[in-house]
Formats: C-alpha cells, structure tokens, sequence
C-alpha cells in the first residue's frame, strides 16, 4: 500500500480531470486553464484559482507509476501527462 501526501493526493485528482501540460515557473496544470467564476456567484465576484501542481509532486506521482507521459519520444519534462490506471484504481480505493 503505497501511503500519499495530500499534496500528492490533490494532484493526482487534478490528474483525473485531465491531462496536465507544463506551463510557467515549474507548474502543471490543464490545457488552457483559466480562472474561473463559480456557478452559484450571481455578480462574478470571487474568482476560483487555477488548479495546478509542481514538477517535484508530478515526478513523485510518476515515480510511484501514478501518471505517465503521453509522449513517449519527447522530453519527459515537456510532454503532458496523464493518469494511469494504476493512479485511477488508488483514488477509487483511497477516497
């Protein structure tokens, strides 16, 4: 049983909503993510930040075989990453 930070944890839910693409100051986070408004906020005024995770959790979670590249040819470090079924069956147990 493999035990997982809640950081570790938040990311690999990320994860489970998308591919993560690397983006500015070592953070990853879904294809043309943008702040967003919540539903139930009739005048948009509180903005939900930008999801994202670093590249030290990702290596973690690909370590523990939890994502994996989607680009087997290019830089691991430039190609985005997806979840595995590994990463899909410890959330399925672990929530």
């Amino acid at each position: 049983m493999i035990e997982l930070t809640p950081t570790q944890i938040r990311g690999l839910k990320l994860a489970s909503d998308g591919d993560l693409f690397p983006g500015e100051a070592k953070k990853w986070t879904h294809l043309n993510a943008t702040v967003t408004y919540a539903k139930t906020d009739r005048f948009k005024e509180r903005p939900q930040k930008i999801k994202f995770l670093t590249t030290t959790t990702l290596n973690e979670l690909r370590e523990h075989g939890f994502l994996q590249p989607l680009d087997g040819d290019a830089a691991v470090e430039g190609t985005a990453h997806g979840i595995t079924m590994a990463g899909k069956i410890w959330l399925l147990k672990n929530k």
